[in-house]
C-alpha cells in the first residue's frame, strides 16, 4: 500500500478499499473548500477543513494554524471510518499544498498507510473518473490514541539549529515573501536568519504532478551538500505547505527530515526572535 503518492488510476482500481478525504482549502476564503466538496467530489470521500478538523484556535502565541489536540483528531479519524490499518488517500485541488497536512499528521502518528492523489483533484477530473456530490455513508470505528506522537520540532529546536552548518533550515514560501518584499499574510516581513528559501512548486512537473523520484533526489541532494535528510527542518507561512518538502523528500529516499509546525507566523509572535530580509 502506497505511503507517498498514489495516481488516480490506481487509486479507482481500490477506490472501495480506501477512505479518501477531500483537504480542499482556501486561505482567502474559507468556506470554500466546502462549497466545491459538496458540488462534486471523489465518490465516498470525506471532507477534512484545514482550520476546523486539521489545526487547534490560533492564540497570540502560536501560528496560523497550530496543531490539533491529538485526542480531537483521532476522535475525527474514527468519525470517518478510519483506523491505523486503513489506506487513506488525501487530496486537493492547489497542488497538494493543503492535503499534505492530513498526510504529516498521520505519518506522525505512526500511520504508514496514507498517500496523495498525485496531480489531486484536477487531475483525477481531467482522467475523467467518477465525481458526486452524493454524501458518503460513514460507520464511525475507534481511532486508537498512540502512545506518541512524531510531529516536529518547536521554535526553541529552530533556535539550537538554525545556523548551525549540520543542518538546514528549508523555507517553503513564494521567494518574494521569504525576501519579505511582499507580505500579505503575516503582519512582519521577512524569514527566519538561516534559512535557505525552496519553493513548493519546484517539486512539482509541468502537469501538476511530483517531479521523478530521481530528479527529486538529484534537487534535494544539491541543496542539502552534506547535510543529512535527518538534520532538515522544512518551514513556510503557518506549517501547511512546507509538509509538501517533507513529502518531497520522502518521494526522493531521503527520509527523516523535520517540520517546524509553527513556523513563520509562531516565530514573529515573540519579538526577541530575530528576522531576516533578503534573499539570505
Amino acid at each position: 500500500m502506497p505511503s507517498t503518492l498514489i495516481t488516480p488510476e490506481q487509486l479507482a482500481a481500490q477506490l472501495d478499499t480506501c477512505v479518501v478525504i477531500d483537504c480542499r482549502f482556501s486561505l482567502a476564503d474559507t468556506g470554500y473548500g466546502r462549497r466545491v466538496y459538496a458540488v462534486g467530489h471523489i465518490p465516498g470521500a470525506r471532507y477534512a477543513h484545514l482550520d476546523d478538523d486539521l489545526s487547534s484556535p490560533k492564540s497570540a502565541s502560536t501560528g496560523r494554524h497550530p496543531l490539533p489536540e491529538l485526542a480531537r483528531l483521532c476522535r475525527q479519524l474514527g468519525d470517518w471510518g478510519i483506523t491505523p490499518a486503513t489506506q487513506v488517500v488525501v487530496y486537493d485541488d492547489s497542488f497538494g499544498s493543503m492535503a499534505v497536512r492530513l498526510w504529516w499528521l498521520l505519518r506522525g502518528l505512526g500511520h504508514q498507510k496514507v498517500a496523495l492523489l498525485d496531480g489531486n483533484f484536477p487531475r483525477w477530473a481531467r482522467e475523467k473518473h467518477p465525481v458526486t456530490a452524493d454524501l458518503p455513508v460513514v460507520t464511525p470505528v475507534t481511532y486508537p490514541i498512540p502512545a506518541s506522537v512524531d510531529w516536529g520540532v518547536d521554535a526553541n529546536a529552530v533556535e539550537a539549529i538554525r545556523t548551525s552548518p549540520a543542518h538546514k533550515l528549508i523555507d517553503a514560501r513564494p521567494e518574494m515573501r521569504f525576501s519579505g518584499e511582499v507580505e500579505k499574510i503575516d503582519p512582519v516581513a521577512g524569514h527566519i536568519p538561516g534559512a535557505i528559501n525552496w519553493v513548493y512548486e519546484e517539486n512539482l512537473d509541468l502537469d501538476g504532478t511530483y517531479l521523478p523520484a530521481d530528479e527529486l533526489r538529484a534537487a534535494y541532494t544539491q541543496l542539502l551538500g552534506e547535510v543529512a535528510p535527518q538534520n532538515v527542518v522544512h518551514t513556510c507561512g503557518s506549517g501547511v505547505t512546507a509538509c509538501h518538502n517533507v513529502l518531497a523528500m520522502e518521494i526522493a529516499g531521503l527520509p527523516g527530515s523535520r517540520l517546524y509546525p509553527g513556523s513563520w507566523s509562531e516565530w514573529i509572535t515573540d519579538p526577541s526572535r530575530p528576522v531576516a530580509t533578503g534573499d539570505a
